[in-house]
């Protein structure tokens, strides 16, 4: 059972008394008192919206007695409506009792979902930062879905013997439904990245695990999805590895000089369409000089839209952010797409921002 309750035994006796006395003062003073006590038939089921069972019951019990005690004492002329009274105060309490007891199992219900979440999203989603010895990662992760801890967007960071590796990507669709492909891609990315010496070997790791899951999706009758990334590769040197597919190019940061969006070999299509394409994905290469700083991001972002539909400007609000420590440039920038869109978000959002440390 769960044994948090809102209002301690103290409060809620006090609160009670105040109010029974408050409405029997109010009878007498209005002249209404046989009408005004039947307003206290009504505390148990506030009650039961913030209170234990056993608090439940007991307020049921004090008003029961009340309302008796009230009625009888008024001498009704009717004894049969007294007895009404008191009936249908006793039925409004027993109600309030089981319906305090529904609530708190549906409490209990919820946190343990809540707690298979957060177990998944960790699973999933490690949490940032993470540092290797070629790279610090740190970023923010924000589901469009407020009861979902995770949804089309991942990301992960791996330190390998072939140095680190960085993925972001983006699931087609949102929400649960793309979980199944997250985990796939994920967990394919977990094992290539020190499994494969290329870079461009662990997209088509990646590649065939999102075309395994299709198969089997298409066995159960569902919908395949394919998903866009960018995988990157960090040595430690003044140089980087990328293999883009299908995914947005990140944008360079340094100081006293203008975001530039890295430039890919090419940007190749979403992972589970590899077939379509002519060979593998290349790899390209770029400067990653030691006070630069790597944003990466999920389109969640980029095409955050503003009540007129404008996108959000991220190459603009990257250049007037260029002297925030990088660690508070994520957060930065999903408080400026909240703004922005006036708080309604229209997907998942997942920016990551990388530098050497």
């Amino acid at each position: 059972m769960v044994t948090r309750q809102s209002l301690s035994n103290r409060a809620l006796a006090l609160w009670l008394l105040g109010v029974t006395a408050l409405v029997l003062y109010l009878g007498e003073f209005t002249g209404t008192s046989i009408r005004m006590v039947g307003l206290l038939a009504f505390l148990p089921a506030l009650a039961a919206a913030f209170c234990t069972v056993r608090q439940t019951a007991f307020t049921a019990v004090w008003t029961l007695a009340a309302v008796a005690g009230a009625l009888f004492g008024y001498n009704p002329r009717e004894l049969g409506d007294a007895l009404l009274m008191i009936g249908l105060t006793a039925a409004i309490g027993a109600l309030a009792v089981v319906g305090c007891w529904y609530r708190i199992r549906r409490e209990e219900e919820l946190l343990r979902l809540r707690s298979t979440a957060t177990a998944m999203q960790q699973r999933i989603l490690r949490p940032l930062p993470q540092r290797t010895a070629e790279l610090l990662a740190e970023g923010v992760y924000e589901p469009v879905q407020e009861d979902k801890l995770v949804g089309g967007d991942i990301y992960d960071v791996a330190a390998s013997a072939h140095g680190t590796r960085v993925l972001i990507g983006d699931v087609q669709g949102k929400g649960l439904s793309a979980i199944g492909v997250a985990f796939a891609v994920i967990g394919a990315f977990r094992e290539a990245a020190h499994r494969e010496p290329t870079l461009a070997g662990v997209a088509e790791a990646l590649e065939a695990a999102v075309v395994r899951h299709n198969a089997y999706a298409a066995e159960l009758g569902e919908s395949e999805r394919f998903a866009t990334a960018l995988v990157l590769g960090f040595d430690g040197t003044d140089t980087a590895e990328v293999v883009g597919c299908g995914h947005e190019a990140p944008y360079l940061l340094r100081p006293e000089r203008e975001p530039v969006p890295v430039p890919l070999a090419e940007p190749g299509l979403p992972l589970g369409l590899g077939e379509l394409a002519d060979g593998p994905r290349p790899a390209g290469r770029f400067g990653f000089p030691a006070d630069a700083t790597l944003v990466l991001c999920t389109d969640g972002l980029t095409e955050a839209r503003s009540a007129d539909g404008t996108f959000f400007p991220l190459a603009e609000r990257l250049a007037a952010a260029r002297g925030l420590q990088p660690g508070r440039l994520a957060d930065h920038l999903l408080a400026q797409a909240q703004a922005y869109t006036a708080g309604r978000q229209q997907d998942d959002i997942a920016i990551l921002t990388l530098r050497r440390p």
